[in-house]
């Protein structure tokens, strides 16, 4: 799109699920007249015959030869309405004209304004107690959204949060959670692919003076500040960043459960090891949340048992290459690992990022790493040069240490472990004391 905004002449191809994303995408950048043409799903794992076949065939969507639609986008000279942009207004009006209970739930759905559960309505009143539950004014910019890299930036206010925080039924005494959640930049509505949601952890005394659980059932629906807190990120996520529509700005395959809420406390009480956010700088009495990127994949584990070095490698070896785990320990695991030797959190996180490892050729085989790693490793950039360089079947290492997280979560009736996919070096850590 930059290319074809200097003036030059370009040919965007996709494949033909990704179009009604493609057209979108190029309009929001200004440049809604971009050339596109389109090729069938899926190219990953299809055969160099078959990728010639595509070429050489027709366009899917426009039922064109494709190759014919690529030389005509390429020698054709632009017009101007080309070169003429676009742009857009967003005012919205901040109320909508009466109309009874029902009829208001009926156009919430049809706006596609809810996750598609029964919505508090959020009324003026409801949305001025929610105000309360933070010193920030109304009309005071929290941050900014978008559903992928390529989609534009949508700026909101205090007040817009608060309306999704009554709309997921949480109460004012949450507020400067869902505000920190909002202000992290990170959305729980990823349109990626592989159907991403947003983990997050929060840390600090809030997690008491709000009633936040952490203890059996953590990651369940047993606690109303936990499930509501969750479901105000996701509905803010939705609803702020410019909507979340199947096959137009969601575009995950399979979808994920932890779209609906995805908001964890940690059990710091119960733990034998500083807290997620003591353990990355900050003090215990600051009140935080770490939102991460990922929660594509939970794998569930028991231990420390005496054959716990081999169960926790298997549980290693099925995490996605690309996404390092955020290791989900209940307390009793915690303490088991300390009593073999892991008196440090640090000392356990440096095992596991030894101890994950694949042959080079299974790392490389994935398409994340393809696309989104080997780019750095052909640059030199370590460690990712020195696994590109290794012999196929060699074993490397999948995660750098200072990308795996542990929070210890859970009420001790069993000694079980998860991991839930969460790069730590593309989380966002946000001081919810501030929105207080």
């Amino acid at each position: 799109m930059a290319v074809e905004a200097d003036g030059v002449p370009t040919v965007a191809i996709h494949t033909h699920v990704f179009a009604r994303l493609a057209r979108n995408a190029a309009r929001v950048n200004g440049t809604p007249t971009l050339r596109q043409a389109f090729v069938p799903q899926p190219v990953v794992g299809v055969s160099p015959q078959q990728l010639r076949a595509y070429v050489d065939g027709t366009d899917p969507v426009s039922k064109r030869p494709f190759i014919q639609e690529v030389i005509e986008g390429l020698t054709g000279p632009l017009t101007e309405e080309d070169l003429a942009g676009v742009s857009f207004e967003r005012n919205t009006p901040r109320l909508l004209e009466p109309a009874t209970e029902a009829e208001l739930h009926e156009r919430f759905e049809r706006e596609r304004w809810t996750d598609f559960m029964p919505i508090v309505l959020p009324t003026e009143e409801r949305v001025a107690a929610m105000l309360t539950g933070s010193s920030r004014k109304p009309d005071e910019i929290v941050g900014r959204l978008r559903p992928t890299n390529y989609r534009e930036f949508w700026e909101f206010t205090v007040e817009k949060v608060a309306v999704n925080a009554v709309m997921a039924g949480a109460r004012p005494e949450y507020f400067p959670v869902i505000l920190a959640l909002a202000a992290s930049g990170m959305t729980a509505r990823q349109s990626s692919t592989t159907s991403r949601s947003a983990p997050a952890i929060v840390n600090g005394p809030i997690r008491q003076q709000i009633g936040m659980h952490c203890g059996i059932g953590a990651m369940g629906p047993y606690s109303h500040a936990n499930v509501t807190i969750g479901r105000a990120h996701a509905l803010l996520s939705q609803n702020l960043q410019g909507g979340s529509v199947v096959g137009d700005t969601y575009m995950g395959s399979i979808g994920n459960a932890y779209n609906y809420a995805c908001v964890w406390a940690e059990n710091e009480e119960r733990s034998p090891w500083e807290p997620l956010h003591v353990q990355h700088g900050w003090k215990p009495e600051d009140s935080t949340v770490t939102v991460f990127l990922g929660g594509w994949y939970t794998i569930s584990g028991y231990g420390p048992r005496d054959t716990w070095e081999q169960r926790l490698r298997h549980c290693l070896a099925a995490c996605e290459p690309y996404s390092p785990p955020i290791v989900l320990l209940d307390p009793s695991v915690a303490r088991g690992f300390v009593e073999r030797g892991f008196a440090q959190k640090q000392q356990l996180i440096d095992w596991l990022a030894a101890n994950a490892q694949v042959t080079a050729r299974e790392y490389w085989d994935d398409p994340w790493t393809q696309t989104l790693i080997k780019p750095h490793a052909v640059a030199g950039v370590e460690p990712w040069a020195g696994v590109l360089a290794a012999a196929p079947d060699a074993m490397v290492h999948k995660y750098r240490a200072e990308d795996i997280s542990v929070v210890v979560m859970g009420g001790e009736t069993q000694s079980a472990w998860k991991m839930v996919g969460g790069n730590f070096s593309r989380a966002k850590t946000v001081k919810i004391d501030d929105w207080r």
